[in-house]
C-alpha cells in the first residue's frame, strides 16, 4: 500500500488516493461533518495533547517530536490497529491533516511510522 498525505482543506484527487482517513486529534476548523462525509476520523492515533503542545509545529523540534510520537504509537497498538482497519486493503490510502506546515505534521510522521522501511507496513 502506498500512503499519501494531504491537507484536509485540499480537494480530493480524482483518482489514486484510495481510502481517506482524518488523523488529527481536533476536528479541522471550517470543515463541517458533511464536508468529510464517509471519511473515518481516527483521532486515537493522533499525538497526545501534551506532545502537540510541546511541539507547536517548530521544525527544530521535528526529530524529537517524531521520536516521542513513535513511542506513543508503540504504546498504543489498538489505535494503530484502528487506523490500519480504516485504511483498508487497497493499493493506496491518504492520511488527512489540518496543519499549515506541510512538512512537519503528525500525518507526515505517521506515514513514516507506517513505512515499509521502518517495518511497520500498512495493511
Amino acid at each position: 500500500m502506498q500512503l499519501h498525505v494531504r491537507r484536509v482543506y485540499e480537494a480530493a484527487a480524482a483518482r489514486g488516493e484510495g481510502h481517506r482517513v482524518l488523523v488529527d486529534r481536533l476536528w479541522p476548523r471550517g470543515k463541517s461533518r458533511a464536508d468529510l462525509d464517509g471519511v473515518p476520523w481516527v483521532k486515537s492515533v493522533a499525538p497526545s495533547d501534551a506532545l502537540r503542545a510541546w511541539f507547536g509545529h517548530e521544525p527544530a523540534k521535528w526529530a524529537e517530536f517524531k521520536r516521542r510520537y513513535f513511542a506513543e504509537l508503540d504504546a498504543n497498538p489498538d489505535a494503530v490497529a484502528e487506523l490500519r482497519k480504516a485504511l483498508g486493503h487497497g493499493a493506496n490510502a491518504t492520511l488527512l491533516y489540518a496543519a499549515h506546515d506541510e512538512a512537519h505534521n503528525n500525518a507526515v510522521a505517521l506515514a513514516e511510522y507506517l513505512s515499509p522501511a521502518r517495518g511497520r507496513t500498512p495493511p
